[in-house]
């Protein structure tokens, strides 16, 4: 957290270094979220893309960020949202075409074990009501709280601890 102060404060005095730092620890994991959300890997590239810009463009307002990845996870769902409302994408499209996380220590017989399961839990995840979806999504890509994510849906924390719950169950069975 006192990091992402300094390059709040470094990215107003107008560093690119700070920008390009951010981009980089936050950009993987924005990019799930979005690709979750939209289900495009090109859209969800470009909504990220629009966050870094706004940050920039809002970077003089950036002191009253108190937690930057939240901000950012943040701002990436309420994209990801209007996003969906101007293309009517509610009913979601496969996952298929967005590539699994590459990890260079697993053998091939694993990669085959691993694509099968993230196929199995994409579409899973496609077949979850929206709500319950950018709830799952928001509590374990974004790592947000029950109470961050209730103020953000505009919900109470218990509706958003049971859209959680009941994506859960949904995706486990």
């Amino acid at each position: 957290m006192l990091e992402d102060k300094i390059l709040i404060w470094k990215l107003r005095k107008g560093s690119s270094e700070a920008l390009g730092v951010i981009y980089e620890k936050y950009r993987d994991d924005l990019l799930r979220i979005a690709a979750g959300l939209i289900n495009q890997t090109s859209d969800a590239e470009d909504v990220v893309h629009e966050v870094f810009a706004t940050l920039v463009q809002s970077a003089k307002y950036a002191e009253k960020m108190y937690n930057l990845k939240g901000y950012l996870t943040t701002s990436v769902a309420n994209r990801a949202r209007n996003f969906n409302r101007n293309q009517n994408r509610h009913p979601a499209a496969p996952l298929d075409q967005i590539d699994p996380p590459c990890c260079p220590d697993k053998r091939p017989g694993q990669w085959l074990i691993i694509d099968e399961e993230y196929k199995r839990l994409t579409t899973a995840m496609t077949q979850l009501p929206y709500e319950q979806r950018e709830t799952v999504i928001l509590r374990l890509q974004g790592d947000m709280k029950f109470k961050e994510i209730a103020k953000y849906q505009q919900i109470s924390v218990q509706t958003a601890i049971s859209r959680y719950r009941y994506g859960i169950t949904k995706l486990r069975t």
